[in-house]
């Protein structure tokens, strides 16, 4: 992406000022700049949780579902849409919590090849609710769930949507917003030529329950990133490809340092988070390699 079109997508700018979310939440940025990318004609689908207090800010129509079946209502608008000649983008924007918990619902709108553009902002936990763990929550991670760390690791809901037939499957990240809008301008491709579903799962780190500093969100979104704990890619026709990779990786324990969440591990433990993210990106190169 050009740096002119970077700027338009900055300046679309379909927000009334202030937000209604924590100072330094990063789901603010993953929601503002799909909305921005994919334009006015867009309805956005969200459900109880901090995604709730996003649409309130947008110019664009939205609507609330509950937080166990997000996908239901997004198919069901897109097909009325259809039957009414309209053709708009549905965009899905739901937390970990709500995908983890819909999960049935959002595997079977891949399955169908139902046509809407769902986003989930992985914030690794319950956080609208008092931080409990989820099914993203890190190993190792604090929660009030967890308060000794969680002892599993997190779910990869991007790789089982994809195996439920999704027509398009990305990672992204809020401190890599040049490949996010990619992302998502190739997922409204993607939906309006009625390939099927578009899935974009983004890391959204949240300094009220990863216990950091507020001004420091993009920084440990970056340092997630270039870690190799949280990874840039896409799935695209079955194929699997880096989109952003990283020549060196800096050690997992420069990620887990800035947050306090982690603060309990002792270094074994650290250990091991760092060979969970080794056998990922290993796990991820391998793939690439054999396509």
């Amino acid at each position: 992406m050009s740096r002119v079109e970077f700027e338009d997508v900055k300046r679309a700018n379909l927000f009334v000022p202030g937000t209604d979310l924590c100072p330094g939440c990063g789901a603010n940025l993953v929601f503002r700049y799909a909305i921005n990318t994919l334009g006015k004609n867009t309805v956005s689908i969200f459900a109880a949780g901090c995604g709730a207090m996003l649409g309130r800010r947008a110019i664009t129509p939205g609507m609330m579902s509950l937080l166990e079946n997000p996908a239901a209502p997004a198919c069901g608008l897109k097909a009325g849409l259809d039957i009414k000649g309209k053709e708009m983008n549905v965009l899905c924007i739901i937390g970990d919590g709500g995908t983890d918990m819909g999960i049935g619902g959002v595997a079977a709108a891949a399955e169908r090849g139902d046509p809407i553009i769902y986003i989930c902002y992985d914030n690794e936990a319950y956080m609208n609710t008092g931080i409990q763990r989820s099914g993203r929550t890190s190993y190792g991670a604090w929660t009030t769930f967890t308060p000794g760390g969680k002892e599993r690791p997190p779910k990869d809901i991007p790789r089982m949507i994809a195996d439920a037939g999704a027509a398009y499957v990305a990672t992204a990240s809020i401190a890599y917003i040049n490949d996010y809008i990619k992302k998502v301008k190739k997922a409204e491709e993607v939906t309006k030529n009625d390939e099927g579903m578009a899935y974009i799962h983004v890391q959204s780190p949240c300094p009220t329950g990863w216990r950091y500093p507020t001004n420091l969100t993009v920084k440990v979104a970056k340092h997630a990133v270039q870690s190799g704990l949280w990874n840039l890619y896409e799935i695209y026709k079955g194929k699997l490809r880096f989109t952003v990779k990283m020549k060196e990786r800096i050690p997992v324990g420069e990620y887990v340092k800035l947050q306090g969440r982690f603060g309990h591990l002792k270094d074994e433990q650290i250990e091991l988070l760092q060979k969970y993210a080794d056998e990922k990106y290993r796990e991820l190169e391998l793939m690439e390699s054999k396509e």
